[in-house]
C-alpha cells in the first residue's frame, strides 16, 4: 500500500493526529469528490444535498448509471466523526432511469435504527429540479468498528474539491477511478492506495460500485445483445475489508423470457490469498 497508508484506529489513543490522519485520508479519497457529494455532516460551509449529472454517470442508454447513485449516499453508516464505520449492505432500487435528469437530489439520508454496533438507513434520490419525481430509493446497513476520539469537528476542505466540468472528452468513470479490463478479460482495480481507501485503509465502497458496475454491463450486454441495458435493482454485501488488491471481478449473466437479465459477481482481493470481499446481484432491463 501506497502513502504509509495506516488504519485510522491506530491513532484512537492520539486526538490530534486522529484529527489530521482523518483529514487526510477524507481529503485524499475520490469518491465523493469525483461524483460531486457535500457531506454536510463531515464539511464546513452550506448545506448541499444535490448532485450534477455528468456524461460520465449514464450508460450507454442515456440513463443514470447506479454506481453515482449508490456513492452519493452511503446508508446505514454513522458518520466519521462519530464513528469508524464499515458497511455491510448496500441496495439501490432505480425508479425511474433520469434520461433526462441534470441534477439528483437526496432526501432523507439518515440512520432509521442505530443499535450498539450495527446501523439500518434509507433514503430517496429524486429530480433535484422536480422533487416529485422519484429516481431510486437507496437502502444501507453499517457496523462500527471503532470510536473515534471526542471533539473532533467539521473539517474545512476548500481547495481540495474537485471541479469537473461536463464534456464530451470525460473518460468513463471506471478509468478516473483507476479500474481496467485485462487481456484475461477481468475488470480489475488497482492495489490499494489512498484515492481508493476509506479511512480504515480498506477499499472504499466507490471504486468498488464502479468497477462492479462497469463488469456488470459487460457481461449483460454480451447475454443481451446489446449495450443499451439499465439497472433496475441493484443489491451488494461486503463481506470482508479489502486490504491489499489487485480486486478482481468474477461474473455470470442469466437471461430470462421477460426482458431483463440478472448478473451475479465476486470482487476478489487477488494479494490477500484471492479473498472474496464483497458479492453484487444486479437486475438489468434491456432497452434495445
Amino acid at each position: 500500500m501506497s502513502e504509509q497508508l495506516r488504519d485510522i484506529r491506530e491513532f484512537m489513543g492520539d486526538a490530534d493526529a486522529y484529527r489530521e490522519e482523518l483529514y487526510r485520508r477524507w481529503t485524499g479519497l475520490l469518491s465523493y469528490r469525483y461524483i460531486g457529494r457535500n457531506h454536510s455532516s463531515m464539511n464546513i460551509g452550506e448545506t448541499d444535498d444535490t448532485v450534477t449529472i455528468r456524461r460520465d454517470m449514464r450508460n450507454e442508454a442515456g440513463g443514470i448509471m447506479v454506481a453515482p447513485l449508490a456513492i452519493s449516499s452511503p446508508e446505514g453508516c454513522q458518520t466519521d466523526m462519530v464513528a469508524v464505520p464499515n458497511p455491510v449492505i448496500a441496495s439501490v432500487q432505480i425508479v425511474d432511469p433520469g434520461f433526462d435528469v441534470k441534477r439528483i437530489e437526496i432526501v432523507g439520508s439518515g440512520n432509521i435504527h442505530q443499535g450498539r454496533t450495527m446501523g439500518y438507513g434509507r433514503c430517496k434520490i429524486v429530480d433535484a429540479d422536480n422533487p416529485d419525481r422519484v429516481i431510486a430509493f437507496n437502502e444501507g446497513q453499517g457496523a462500527v468498528i471503532g470510536i473515534p476520539p471526542e471533539g473532533l469537528d467539521k473539517m474545512d476542505v476548500s481547495g481540495t474539491e474537485l471541479v469537473i466540468e461536463d464534456s464530451e472528452d470525460l473518460p468513463p468513470l471506471w478509468e478516473a477511478f483507476g479500474a481496467s479490463k485485462r487481456p484475461d478479460g477481468h475488470w480489475v482495480l488497482p492495489p490499494l492506495s489512498v484515492e481508493l481507501a476509506s479511512p480504515d485503509a480498506a477499499l472504499h465502497i466507490g471504486p468498488q460500485h464502479v468497477v462492479l458496475e462497469t463488469a456488470a454491463i459487460d457481461l449483460a450486454a454480451a447475454a443481451a445483445g446489446t449495450r443499451k441495458v439499465q439497472v433496475v435493482s441493484w443489491h451488494v454485501m461486503f463481506m470482508s475489508r479489502g486490504k491489499v488488491g489487485p480486486f478482481r471481478v468474477e461474473g455470470t449473466a442469466h437471461t430470462s423470457g421477460s426482458g431483463r437479465v440478472g448478473v451475479r459477481m465476486l470482487l476478489h482481493d487477488e494479494g490477500n490469498d484471492d479473498k472474496p470481499v464483497t458479492t453484487a446481484a444486479a437486475i438489468f432491463d434491456v432497452l434495445d
